[in-house]
């Protein structure tokens, strides 16, 4: 597995990770013992960044990849992040990170967690502020490295200006190019990206179906990208990747992921998948080299990403 350096602070993983969202929350029903079986397949095919959250069944999430990767802890990186309220508000006060840190050690069953991320930005509460909490973390051996995730570009320079930020984590994909704005302050920083949908919440795993196909609860119920106006257009978008992707002996999600990869040597997508094959198939996507025609033939497929909003 190749791997990648994201910051400038030490920070080393495999070049595709796994996000653990899917297994607790927000894609349908859930089934622990293949979600387990997923994650260490995954470790088996040479992946050593998961990434998970409270926001994730609310801890629930962080016990289930806790348990999984107990077995291989000193082999992997740790993500989890804080920040949402279980309305989906923001909350950052200091004591509220405090405790939900804390949770997520026990949570996770480590000692330390790798990297310690703000899910969203906290409008009342002062980045610095934040960042200072994140530090005592840093400072007293119970994390090791700092991410921010959907944040925008001051908020990257104000909280890389108290403590270094590693890693920033946004939505990117062939569908969603809206979180290459902030090349420039990452490069400029040294910061490296994560991208999250990587497959754009599923619908370029080759696999997506219509929105009354899906659970009440289900997330793509929310996204603009299955909405019955914009479905259709979407579908034929993927349609025209996936004879590509065809062409070239690949299914769709490897030649999405591949994309990714190709984009900067600092960005690790982390798709995620409850069935093991897939994740083994997700994986192979880092030895799919594409050519500059490749990727000029992706861009006149999709010159601006999909049709709609990945919002409501």
């Amino acid at each position: 597995m190749e791997t990648r350096t994201l910051g400038r602070q030490g920070l080393t993983v495999s070049a595709l990770g796994y996000g653990a969202m899917g297994t607790a929350a927000f894609y349908g029903p859930t089934d622990d013992t293949e979600s387990i079986a997923a994650i260490r397949r995954a470790h088996d095919e040479g992946v050593t960044f998961f990434d998970t959250a409270e926001l994730y069944g609310w801890g629930e999430g962080e016990k289930l990849l806790g348990h999984a990767l107990a077995p291989i802890r000193d082999e992997v990186v740790i993500a989890t992040k804080f920040g949402f309220t279980e309305t989906y508000g923001s909350d950052s006060r200091p004591g509220h990170v405090r405790e939900v840190v804390d949770n997520s050690l026990r949570n996770l069953n480590v000692d330390t967690i790798d990297v310690l991320y703000q899910h969203i930005p906290d409008p009342n509460v002062p980045i610095e502020d934040v960042v200072g909490v994140m530090k005592e973390y840093v400072d007293a051996g119970k994390v090791k490295y700092l991410g921010l995730s959907n944040a925008d570009e001051d908020t990257i320079r104000r909280a890389h200006a108290v403590h270094p930020i590693s890693v920033v984590q946004e939505e990117y994909s062939i569908f969603d190019r809206e979180s290459e704005a902030l090349r420039p302050v990452l490069e400029e920083l040294g910061i490296g990206f994560v991208a999250y949908s990587p497959l754009a919440r599923g619908f370029l795993s080759g696999a997506t179906r219509p929105r009354d196909q899906y659970e009440a609860d289900d997330v793509r119920q929310m996204i603009g990208w299955w909405a019955p106006e914009n479905f259709d257009a979407n579908v034929e978008i993927s349609r025209r990747l996936g004879e590509l992707a065809a062409s070239k002996g690949i299914t769709l999600a490897q030649l999405s992921l591949a994309w990714l990869l190709a984009q900067k040597d600092y960005v690790v997508p982390i798709p995620g998948s409850r069935n093991p094959g897939r994740v083994a198939q997700n994986v192979a996507s880092v030895g799919v080299v594409l050519t500059d025609d490749d990727l000029t033939r992706i861009a006149e497929i999709v010159p601006d990403g999909a049709v709609g909003s990945r919002g409501v």
